[in-house]
């Protein structure tokens, strides 16, 4: 599954990966809205037991095929 990851221009550590054909479209208005200006920081081809920073690559292709993104938080800092 192709997908594009854009970063928040408001937020450091926040993404959101979308399939790269559709873009953005599916991503809800109040949620694009606390991106500010989306950056688009990559494309991946990802794939069944691949592994990323924080996150399988299943997670990943799930969230887009159901929800058409996924949403990648910035990482708890020590509490």
């Amino acid at each position: 599954m192709k997908v594009t990851v854009y970063k928040a221009s408001t937020r450091e550590y926040l993404y959101v990966y979308v399939p790269e054909m559709i873009g953005l479209k599916k991503v809800p208005a109040a949620l694009l809205a606390q991106f500010g200006d989306p950056t688009a920081v990559m494309t991946l081809d990802l794939k069944a037991g691949q592994k990323l920073a924080q996150v399988s690559a299943e997670e990943v292709m799930t969230a887009v095929d159901n929800k058409g993104y996924y949403l990648q938080m910035p990482p708890v800092v020590g509490t």
